[in-house]
């Protein structure tokens, strides 16, 4: 990339940073970061998101006019851009994982990109470019320039006046989540959550003195017989004064939480006529059992407030493993996605386009930097999918060994092959006869075992009493699943896997075969979003057979998605083989 088209996305991304000036930010983003580093759960939802946008890939893309977003050819500018981002593809991650903290606890972040001539990085070629990814706390604006902080180093990033405009200067990129009051201010989930949070801080430090407390914890047991106080060593018969062996005690026990002093309640003795029997004073406070309940309901309450699922947070609890693929599928839709897009758009205004408009690209506004989220939709039943797509003749055995973690290696050779093949009574008769004629050192065929006489009923049900789906609930998955491949026939057309040339002939095919016909690679399902939308009905449903709404979305949007990439029609027959799982589960 030459250097005057470094600058040229200088010159964009500074007429935007002057508008930064007087921006009220700084107040609370140092909070967050504190935050972030004091309180466990802030920073496994900012990791979570990290993580999840770290699996990401970056492509670039091109808007048609229908509004669909078809990948551009490899060859094209756009995409040679978009391939040196980072420095490739393991770069992409590291920064893309880099802002799912940023905009998860500050809402904003930075980029500051730089020729590797000056910064000599190993990492980087030699006439390629640095990416950094910087907080914002090492970010700051002085007399109009931006000044970046870099291992050390204070980096100035000059204006882009086209007057003093340096080809070889750094190049910052803002990227932030736009305040809905003051877009040119950031915005995150924690920072709606800090009052919740310095709550939370406080109430850990009250069950944090709470376990510390040794009088809370153990009490003062009272004797009778004539008041006398513990002595210590050496100490002769004279006692302490009461709050002197109490703050004795206590610092013990703090001190070392497994003495005797921490486990073991004080001993005082008091006249007889005082009491009658042994008895344990303690000093407990109703706040006590509060505190920790005010502080299991913040932690709901944060959890709430974020951009995913609850139940990531919280614990799966008794969530299957349905339900658990439905909420990181949902954690993928309403959290991560979105904070991509984000960063495709930084990218996009700021990077892609600047740069090709100033190599005269005609089309220049319609490239953009996009995303693949195929990779972070690997569902956890997927094996078991497999294992029934396999048996209904769906996929291929090349496809399940590989949908199974298995390789080519481990295939059957045709030796094997033939030996596993079932055999005729013909064939069991031939080989019985060849073992009669080698004599008596032939092996001679196993007797019959005895009959089993057993009264009691076996572990497990006959194939014939599994629960067979009624016939309402096969109609009803019919209909769903006809319904779910006509209305991906219907996006199909509008995607890069029909060409032009070819959709007024896909119009004639009916939408819900249409995937018989155009062939759809298993990560464009997820692309396309062929099947968004698909279930709404499923939990309505589900209740009125009294299933489990998540496995039985799951069950059938594993299916349609075979059929799709497979090229399959669907077949009524297949449903009950769909259905089989769910069916079992409720009864």
């Amino acid at each position: 990339m030459t250097a005057q088209l470094t600058a040229a996305a200088s010159r964009y991304v500074n007429r935007k940073v002057r508008a930064l000036k007087g921006t009220t930010n700084g107040g609370w983003q140092p909070r967050t970061w504190q935050l972030y580093h004091a309180v466990p759960e802030v920073r496994f939802a900012a990791t979570y998101m990290a993580n999840g946008m770290a699996g990401a890939t970056l492509y670039a893309a091109r808007r048609a006019d229908d509004g669909t977003i078809e990948p551009a050819p490899d060859t094209h500018r756009a995409s040679e851009i978009v391939q040196q981002i980072a420095g490739g593809p393991d770069g992409q991650s590291k920064m893309l994982g880099a802002f799912g903290k940023h905009l998860t606890v500050p809402g904003e972040g930075w980029i500051v990109v730089r020729p590797n001539a000056d910064v000599l990085s190993p990492e980087v070629p030699e006439d390629g470019h640095d990416w950094r990814v910087l907080s914002t706390k090492e970010v700051s604006q002085k007399s109009g320039k931006l000044t970046a902080e870099i291992d050390g180093e204070e980096i100035e990033i000059p204006p882009g006046d086209e007057e003093t405009l340096d080809p070889d200067s750094p190049v910052a990129l803002r990227v932030w989540e736009p305040d809905p009051e003051q877009s040119i201010e950031a915005d995150s989930p924690v920072r709606a959550s800090i009052d919740l949070l310095e709550e939370l801080l406080l109430l850990n430090a009250a069950v944090k003195a709470i376990a510390r407390s040794r009088l809370t914890g153990r009490g003062i047991l009272l004797v009778p017989k004539g008041v006398r106080f513990p002595t210590r060593p050496g100490q002769g018969e004279a006692e302490d004064d009461l709050i002197e062996v109490l703050m004795m005690i206590a610092e013990t026990a703090i001190r070392e939480p497994e003495s005797a002093a921490a486990t073991v309640p004080i001993v005082l003795e008091v006249p007889a006529d005082s009491i009658s029997d042994f008895k344990l004073l303690t000093f407990e406070s109703t706040f006590d059992e509060l505190a920790l309940k005010l502080r299991e309901e913040a932690i709901k309450r944060f959890a709430t407030g974020l951009e995913m699922p609850a139940e990531l947070l919280l614990g799966m609890g008794d969530t299957n493993h349905w339900g658990a693929w439905m909420l990181t599928s949902e954690a993928i839709r309403m959290g991560i996605e979105p904070k991509l897009q984000t960063v495709c758009h930084a990218l996009t205004q700021q990077w892609l386009r600047p740069l090709l408009q100033a190599e005269n690209i005609d089309d220049w506004h319609r490239w953009l930097v996009w995303y693949d989220t195929a990779g972070l939709r690997v569902r956890t039943n997927r094996s078991e999918t497999a294992l029934q797509a396999y048996d209904r003749g769906v996929i291929s055995a090349e496809a399940l060994r590989r949908e199974t973690g298995f390789e080519e290696s481990d295939a059957p050779t045709p030796e094997e092959q033939e030996a596993r093949k079932p055999k005729t009574p013909n064939d069991q008769q031939q080989d019985q006869d060849q073992g009669q004629g080698e004599g008596e050192d032939a092996p001679r065929p196993k007797p019959d075992l005895p009959v089993d006489e057993t009264q009691e009923e076996p572990d497990t049900l006959p194939a014939s009493a599994r629960p067979v789906p009624s016939a309402g609930l096969l109609a009803a998955a019919d209909g769903l699943i006809w319904g779910a491949l006509s209305s991906a026939g219907d996006k199909l057309i509008r995607t890069p896997a029909c060409p032009r040339s070819e959709r007024a002939r896909a119009r004639e095919i009916q939408a819900a075969a249409l995937h018989t016909e155009i062939r759809v690679e298993p990560g464009q399902v997820e692309q396309f979003r062929l099947l968004d939308g698909a279930w709404s009905r499923v939990p309505e449903i589900a209740k009125r057979y009294d299933l489990d709404p998540a496995c039985l979305t799951a069950a059938l949007d594993a299916y349609a998605r075979e059929l799709i990439a497979a090229g399959i029609e669907h077949d009524y027959d297949h449903v009950p083989a769909v259905l089989t799982s769910c069916v079992g589960l409720a009864a």
